[in-house]
């Protein structure tokens, strides 16, 4: 995903409004970033500029302009200094530990944090939107630690890194490598930004690392919820279940949106339309039968979601603001990120029911008690060689563990606040904490997902064995038949790892696709 495609669309800042898939596509490198080139947008991004600077040469009182930063903010700056203050605030916040955020993320965060100051609200330079630009545009991205930020003032010490970087300083990776961000910066033609006053804040003091995030999160989890759809069917062939509980009279009665999607879904891919079989159950265990109303849970949640993350997103978030037409200086605490932390925390329960759904129709369809004729563990050994073989018996057990600590993340963040910084910082939103537990919750999902399309692939072939009237059509046998391609059989018991891996990152890269709608 390094290399951007010939001739790419452009995602273009200070235009319209940005939306998760212009941030998820930049973070992919399927398009290019490019500031716009409205005469009006540029001049309102001097003005903003111009009247900082003013307000500078009249004495003007500015917080973290001419105060320290926080708790300090009774501290008045020599006029000498005030210029030096900016690279302060990045420095003393160069303290982040844990990961660094991966490639994708990161030009996520550089994506929402240009997307913010291009409002013009900030009183920044065309320069430093510039310099953002280019970092996304030659992919030299900024090594941003994961953990140390409690979501406001914003995300400070991640965000530290980014600005450190447009001066010249910490690290980068840079076609793959990692090196020293002067040397990257000298190699693209691009010189170290002396930061203006106010800079430093307006880079760090903002939403941009959960909002980022946020965008990726969102985006896997709408997957997820239309992969979840398409194993659950297969799982209902497999055993040999009642596809009629998805009738549209019966979801017309309880009319959630979204469930009623998922149930659409499912009846086109199992042509429920055709009448019963006599010998079909009446009522399926509630992880087959009640399946829209779990996965509807997330797909009704989706678009509200979407909501919050990208009003976050196409919104100035940073603290001062700079009106520059009515010429204002606004102190305020937009760097809050509430609504990312309540969007993260949503999103990583429904997610982790998701999960917890896929898991019980494995613990089902392993086991000869539930599973209606199949093998015990789903193994396609027979003979006398079937005595040795054990099928998915690990698997379910995996399956199982991944799913137990998706849950255990399921903790809401946003309940955590703690007061920091001697009291200034007192009621923080840990938006960022929260959306790196929703990418970890998301990551244990869709390998439980990998492993149910190893289940789905398995039992949907014993099943056709069993009863040759068990068919696909359309869309799902399609799938059905590339999964085919991808997994052998398990008859002989084998090392799945290697598959799994494969799948999962097939279901990252979206390779199926998935209901138009």
């Amino acid at each position: 995903m390094s290399a951007i495609p010939h001739d790419p669309p452009a995602a273009v800042f200070g235009a319209a409004p940005l939306r998760i898939e212009d941030v998820v596509a930049l973070s992919r490198r399927r398009t290019e970033a490019r500031l716009s080139a409205d005469a009006g947008f540029r001049a309102r991004i001097d003005k903003g500029a111009a009247f900082l600077d003013r307000v500078l040469g009249e004495d003007g009182v500015i917080y973290g302009v001419t105060t320290g930063y926080g708790d300090s903010c009774t501290t008045s700056i020599p006029a000498e200094l005030v210029r030096e203050l900016p690279h302060h605030l990045f420095a003393y916040h160069g303290c982040g530990l844990g990961r660094f955020l991966d490639a994708e993320e990161t030009r996520a965060v550089l994506a929402a944090r240009l997307a913010s100051l291009s409002l013009g609200m900030s009183g920044v330079s065309l320069a430093l939107l510039e310099g953002l630009e280019r970092l996304l545009r030659h992919d030299v991205l900024p090594l941003i630690p994961a953990e140390g930020s409690v979501g406001a003032s914003g995300d400070l010490t991640p965000l530290s890194y980014v600005a450190a970087v447009l001066c010249g300083e910490r690290e980068v990776l840079h076609g793959g490598v990692r090196r020293p961000a002067g040397a990257a910066l000298a190699e693209i033609g691009m010189a170290p930004l002396r930061l203006r006053p106010k800079e430093g804040l307006a880079i760090m003091n903002g939403t941009a690392v959960m909002t980022g995030l946020a965008c990726l999160a969102w985006k896997r989890a709408d997957y997820l919820s239309r992969l979840a759809t398409r194993v659950t069917a297969y799982n209902v062939l497999a055993s040999a279940g009642n596809a009629h509980h998805f009738d549209e009279v019966l979801f017309a009665a309880k009319p959630h949106p979204g469930q009623g999607r998922i149930a659409r879904r499912l009846r086109e891919d199992l042509h429920s339309d055709r009448p019963p079989r006599n010998e079909q159950r009446l009522q399926d265990r509630y992880s087959l039968r009640c399946a829209p109303h779990v996965i509807g849970v997330l797909e009704d949640a989706l678009p509200f979601l979407r909501q919050l993350i990208e009003t976050e997103l196409n919104s100035a978030n940073d603290n001062p603001l700079i009106d520059p037409e009515q010429e204002k200086i606004l102190h305020g605490g937009h760097f809050y990120g509430g609504h990312i932390a309540l969007a993260m925390d949503t999103l990583k329960n429904a997610v982790a029911n998701v999960a917890d759904l896929l898991d019980r129709q494995l613990a089902l369809l392993v086991d000869t008690r539930y599973n209606h004729g199949l093998p015990a563990n789903l193994s396609g050994a027979d003979g006398p060689r079937a005595a040795i073989n054990h099928g998915l018996k690990a698997l379910q057990i995996s399956v199982s563990a991944w799913t137990a600590e998706a849950l255990k993340q399921t903790m809401p963040a946003s309940v955590f606040s703690r007061s920091t910084e001697c009291h200034n910082q007192d009621k923080v939103s840990m938006g960022t904490i929260a959306a790196r537990d929703c990418l970890r919750v998301l990551e244990l999902a869709e390998q439980v997902a990998a492993a149910m399309l190893v289940a789905a692939r398995q039992g949907v072939e014993l099943r056709r064995r069993a009863d040759p009237q068990a068919q696909l059509t359309g869309a799902p046998a399609r799938m059905h038949a590339d999964l085919c391609g991808r997994i052998a059989l398990v008859g002989e018991d084998r090392a799945l790892d290697g598959e799994l891996r494969a799948l999962v990152d097939a279901i990252r890269a979206e390779e199926w696709v998935l209901y138009a709608d």
